[in-house]
């Protein structure tokens, strides 16, 4: 089993800080609250376009895109990044409550055509009221995950090629068809630590996502559902979704993680974790329940840090470190059953090129994954010089600057 890398497209807004430019005060509705952020970068095509290209250089597999009220939509942003890349897939998040099944698996029969096959589907069932309500949805928690559990089995249903029935609580569906089915069938990402949730993945999905816990919570959950799905005949893949700060040396990294952590004032925590309290993510009280809003004893697990979780929802920890710690790491979620790892950093271009070319070479040398050819590979040496001075151009010796 190797290691698949996966990048985040910041599409809510970027930048060299935890604090974005909503700061969670009343999740951004009201603005009488909102600590003034600087250094943030907007969500514009151009700087995304620049995430995507060195996220495709660098050797990631795909891009995670989030979906929010404070994003951009990510089925739109995608499709227009297809145009700017050649290799890389879109992990496109998506709600499935606020789209027909039916609908949704004939856009990604288009998206696979128009991308020539490299969309797969993170599906996000929702873990807040308001954010549902501001989508027209109005079902509680548990009763979401039982719609996801019929939507995803309209939408495999329809990926058939023939007219499909489905009479459900939440969907009737009566000749459902994809005339064209999406070639090949994009894989189906999904996260949630619930008791509602474990059976819907067990039974629909292919990877079961879960959010940057310590090891051996992680092992607790991958047990879980493994479990489950091993009832329902079926095999489901793993992935864990972390930010990382990965330097040439541990100092370094954490001389980072502490410099984000100077730029956070207790009323920005005090807001954060006012708002994120109110979730009904069990995924999300988890994250919380790792700092107790505390500053103290960030570093739960060894180079897992949990200060991004102070101000942010979602994905709260960090992997921190060398990049040979940070490897390691990555080598132990590995050794639990953990595929695929989906990862971010502030700011997302930099801490792609950090990552690509510091902890990617040393999976490589593990052999957890390949190596990222060189696009000068098969350039032949001219005059003596290495294929890196291309025409046999003498090569630059850095002057100390």
């Amino acid at each position: 089993m190797s290691v698949h890398l996966h990048w985040f497209l910041p599409t809510g807004g970027d930048g060299r800080t935890l604090v974005d430019r909503h700061a969670y005060t009343d999740g951004g509705i009201r603005r009488d609250r909102i600590t003034p952020v600087s250094g943030v970068r907007a969500p514009d095509i151009e700087y995304l376009a620049q995430i995507a290209k060195a996220a495709e250089q660098l050797g990631f597999e795909a891009v995670l895109t989030p979906t929010g009220t404070w994003c951009e939509d990510a089925w739109l942003t995608t499709v227009a990044l297809t145009q700017v890349t050649e290799r890389l897939k879109f992990l496109v998040a998506f709600r499935p409550g606020v789209i027909s099944p039916v609908l949704a698996a004939q856009m990604a029969a288009t998206y696979q055509r128009i991308s020539r096959g490299r969309l797969l589907l993170n599906v996000v069932t929702g873990g807040d009221s308001t954010e549902q309500r501001r989508f027209g949805d109005h079902l509680d928690h548990d009763r979401r995950y039982a719609r996801t559990d019929e939507f995803l089995q309209v939408v495999r249903g329809v990926w058939g090629g023939a007219p499909f029935d489905f009479h459900g609580e939440h969907y009737q569906v009566e000749g459902g068809l994809t005339a064209l089915p999406p070639d090949p069938l994009p894989e189906i990402f999904f996260g949630g630590s619930s008791a509602a949730a474990g059976p819907v993945a067990a039974r629909n999905v292919d990877v079961y996502l879960t959010w940057g816990e310590p090891p051996e919570q992680v092992k607790q959950k991958v047990d879980w559902i493994r479990g489950l799905a091993e009832r329902e005949g079926r095999t489901v893949r793993f992935g864990i979704r972390l930010h990382t700060i990965s330097r040439d040396s541990s100092k370094e990294a954490w001389a980072t993680a502490g410099r984000l952590l100077d730029d956070l004032d207790p009323e920005t925590v005090a807001a954060a974790q006012q708002a994120l309290g109110r979730s009904e993510s069990v995924g999300q009280q988890r994250m919380l329940a790792l700092h107790g809003g505390s500053r103290d004893k960030l570093e739960i697990s060894p180079n897992l840090w949990a200060g991004v979780g102070l101000v942010r929802g979602g994905a709260g920890t960090a992997l921190v470190g060398s990049h040979a710690e940070v490897a390691d790491r990555i080598e132990e979620y590995h050794a639990l059953g953990i595929e695929h790892f989906v990862l971010s950093g502030y700011p997302h271009l930099e801490e792609a090129y950090w990552f690509g070319e510091g902890v990617r070479p040393e999976l490589a040398a593990r052999g957890l994954l390949a190596a990222v050819p060189s696009p000068l590979e098969g350039v032949p040496a001219v005059n003596g010089r290495p294929a890196s001075a291309p025409g046999g151009a003498p090569l630059l010796v850095a002057g100390g600057r």
